[in-house]
């Protein structure tokens, strides 16, 4: 079955933010990767900006037994969001035909401005809007690692 996790996005100061959450929730992040750590041969990583480098791609902080909350920086090539379209539900499966069923299923009528696919971290990922305008990921963990 799949799990639910919250998933924020900032506009330059996610760390800041996670660094007060882990204030208040505790715990450890398992995971903290910037920018500036993926591969070159990663798709969008020629669009990345000197200053977007150290801005966050990606880090998690368990909150309690069963969730995580999760989240990110935008960055110049994505552009500044906005409050109220920086929350998205994500999605993490049990299985690649699980992602595909839900991801294909929630964003019928939507926005699937990226579609399912391996990426350079391991994960088999996507992203949509829904037709009601709710933000969406999905992923598969094969080795999951948050």
């Amino acid at each position: 079955m799949a799990t639910i996790n919250p998933y924020l996005i900032f506009n330059g100061n996610c760390e800041e933010a996670f660094l007060f959450y882990q204030s208040v929730f505790g715990g450890e992040f398992p995971y903290v990767g910037k920018f500036n750590d993926m591969p070159a041969d990663a798709t969008g990583v020629e669009t990345i900006t000197e200053e977007d480098k150290n801005k966050i791609m990606h880090i998690s902080l368990p909150i309690g037994k069963d969730s995580i909350l999760m989240g990110s920086d935008s960055n110049e090539a994505s552009g500044a969001v906005a409050i109220g379209s920086n929350v998205s539900i994500s999605i993490n499966t049990e299985s690649k035909q699980e992602a595909d069923k839900l991801f294909n299923g929630l964003s019928a009528g939507g926005n699937p401005f990226m579609p399912m696919s391996q990426t350079f971290w391991g994960a088999y990922f996507g992203m949509f809007v829904d037709k009601f305008g709710i933000h969406w990921m999905v992923n598969f963990d094969e080795t999951p690692n948050n």
